[in-house]
């Protein structure tokens, strides 16, 4: 009789448990199959969920190394249903250790079959059957839904395997208590009006950290260093002539040009600009207004970005002055805060919600319905979207809608926010915003040793994570389809895949622009790592940009506000800090803000590379992402290095400090 170790580990959803009769069969190389064994254990309640069950079975055949399993259950018990995470068997005599990760539901009285590894391409999946069977089912749970025409696609309805696990629960029920415990300071600081900024300053010291741009909020400096280090650095873009529509003058900025015209700090690379013209047209809630401004900006000779014009509205005009760094000091700084309001809606809208989250909803839910869980690019993207679902109907049922969060504490609201998601979706594109080093070049401030914005170290660290993702799903695709196209051309599944993406949502897809499936396929695996390298990126680092300097951002509300009361400067009469202050939101939405943010600053999941769930097996596969990891290692220890020379530092992008997938 030969002895085999058979470790199973249940999962940890809701309902994952079973107590049904569970069989296992084992399978090698010949022909040679073991009969059926009844896995129990004397005295225990095996397969409760997140358990690791260890059972000791024997065979007449002696397969050396088990290649494949039929795993069968029945409907005993109360509770039946079954959430497998993996079967490893070992061959005690041989000692070969067979692992079979199955990451599924067992349903009763249905013979499931799983490969060593369970890694299969369609066209080499020995139980095909088995396999579009499953995807079938899957596509009838993961269904698209376009919520309001011109947004991203959604889920239907939320699939029981998209739920929070109860770790992931418990953490959102402590941050609900968390919430009700700062109540409290409604009761101590009233819903009355700040008088001054000192007095908003003292929340911090007694209920909250202190946010990270408080501390110099007022300065210029500052000011440049939220365009390129905050929560919204996907505006900046390199000045290459000044627009007819603003009205700038040479008289106006030349004493902020050290010396330079303004057509020789053009030529120096020296002027930046962002234009949120896209604002144009945006509802505000009613007796709020939000700003759609052009500001120009200038790299010092020490290499920081100093704002040196700033116009509130689109069309120049005697009503609509270019307020500059040279005014009337509070009357720039209330410029400044009023710039601000249109980023902040823009960065809530479209860098954060649109560009991310709901983008990558809707890949998420291509790849559950085209990718069969046995696929690779499955298992490389699997841990990319650990409840992006989940999180993003939290977000509709709280946050994202009317009278939410949004209505509660944006200028524009939920009707502006979603107003422009969608006039964003009909501008993103995968192979330009998508695509970091595009989207950098698509802006002229593409740059990897310095020479232009200097101090710009979200680019350069999301420079170097681009790249590391990218070597890591090109090794990683060219493992399985090697240089050869043909492979990649018989691969109906990614093949569906990038159909779904690219497809228009009135034809059924997700409408995504920008996807390089030409001709109705990708013809070469450079354009399916484009794609696969745009999805993990996006789900990791752009999302960890756009999020978690949220609160040291926003928490202090004059240094970005999300709406201000009254109306923009028309003139630049002097001001005092009373008149800032009155239009500051009151202490009821100031506290509101400030905890919202500080939980949507807060990491929730693994960081980046370190899998919560871990899908990949293969051993070839596995060395691919100790590479990765090792790479990650080595780009934090250059940040690190970095950092211990700057007087302000960026850390946001730190590896250990990206989650691996939209989670919060």
């Amino acid at each position: 009789m030969t002895p085999y170790e058979v470790k199973i580990k249940t999962g940890d959803k809701k309902g994952a448990g079973t107590d049904a009769n569970v069989t296992l069969v084992l399978l090698g190389n010949d022909g040679k199959v073991t009969k059926p064994a009844a896995l129990a254990n004397w005295l225990w309640n095996d397969f409760e969920r997140g358990q690791l069950d260890v059972f000791g079975i024997q065979d007449d055949t002696d397969i050396s190394e088990v290649l494949e399993i039929k795993i069968r259950r029945d409907k005993a018990g109360i509770f039946s249903d079954w959430f497998l995470e993996y079967i490893e068997v070992t061959n005690q005599r041989s000692g070969i250790i067979s692992v079979f990760p199955i990451l599924r539901w067992i349903h009763s009285d249905v013979d499931l079959y799983f490969g060593k590894y369970d890694t299969f391409l369609p066209q080499s999946d020995p139980r095909s059957e088995q396999r579009n069977a499953e995807l079938r089912k899957k596509r009838t749970v993961y269904e698209y839904e376009e919520p309001a025409p011109g947004l991203p696609m959604q889920i239907k309805t939320m699939p029981d395997d998209e739920n929070f696990t109860a770790t992931v629960k418990f953490g959102l029920v402590v941050k609900k208590y968390t919430l009700r415990a700062a109540k409290v300071a409604e009761m101590v600081f009233g819903s009355r009006s700040w008088e001054t900024f000192n007095d908003l300053k003292a929340v911090y010291n007694a209920l909250y950290g202190c946010p990270q741009e408080l501390q110099d909020w007022e300065s210029d400096i500052n000011f440049g260093w939220q365009r390129l280090n905050s929560v919204n650095s996907i505006l900046i873009c390199l000045c290459t002539k000044i627009p007819e529509k603003f009205g700038l003058s040479e008289e106006m900025v030349k004493p902020f040009l050290e010396g330079l015209t303004l057509s020789e700090a053009i030529d120096k690379r020296r002027l930046f600009i962002i234009d949120l013209e896209i604002l144009e047209g945006i509802n505000s809630l009613e007796g709020y207004i939000c700003p759609v401004p052009i500001a120009l900006f200038f790299v010092d000779g020490l290499g920081q970005l100093k704002p040196v014009a700033i116009q509130l509205f689109q069309q120049k005009g005697p009503q609509n002055p270019v307020f500059l760094p040279s005014d009337p000091p509070y009357t720039w700084l209330l410029a400044k805060m009023w710039y601000n309001v249109a980023d902040s809606s823009y960065h809530q809208a479209i860098t954060h919600l649109g560009n991310t989250h709901l983008m990558m909803e809707g890949v998420c839910i291509a790849t559950n319905r085209c990718l069969s869980p046995s696929h690779p690019m499955f298992k490389l993207l699997a841990p990319h979207f650990l409840f992006i679902i989940a999180v993003n109907d939290f977000g509709r049922n709280v946050l994202i809608l009317p009278g939410g969060w949004m209505d509660k504490t944006l200028g524009i609201g939920y009707k502006g926010t979603l107003e422009l998601i969608q006039k964003n979706s009909l501008l993103w594109r995968m192979d330009i915003e998508g695509t970091y080093p595009e989207s950098l070049k698509n802006r002229g401030v593409y740059c990897e040793n310095g020479s232009i914005l200097p101090t710009f170290y979200q680019r350069d660290d999301s420079l170097a994570l681009y790249y590391a993702i990218r070597r890591y799903v090109t090794k990683y695709v060219h493992l399985y389809y090697g240089s050869s196209n043909e492979v990649l051309l018989n691969d109906v599944e990614i093949q569906h895949f990038g159909r779904e993406l690219s497809t228009s949502k009135s034809e059924g897809g997700c409408g995504i622009l920008g996807v390089p499936f030409e001709n109705g396929k990708f013809s070469c695996p450079e354009q399916l790592i484009l794609v696969l390298t745009s999805v993990i990126f996006t789900s990791s680092v752009v999302h960890a940009a756009a999020n978690f300097a949220q609160y040291d951002a926003y928490g202090y509300q004059p240094n970005y506000p999300f709406r201000l009361k009254g109306v923009p400067p028309t003139n630049k009469n002097p001001l005092k800090e009373e008149d800032l202050v009155r239009c500051l939101m009151d202490k009821s939405e100031t506290l509101d803000a400030m905890r919202v943010t500080k939980i949507l600053s807060e990491r929730v999941t693994n960081a980046l590379g370190d899998f919560e769930i871990n899908y990949i097996y293969d051993p070839a596969a596995v060395e691919i992402v100790g590479e990765f990891r090792k790479e990650l290692k080595e780009i934090s220890t250059k940040i690190h290095q970095r950092n211990e020379k700057l007087e302000r530092k960026y850390e946001y992008l730190l590896p250990e400090e990206i989650p691996n997938s939209i989670s919060i």
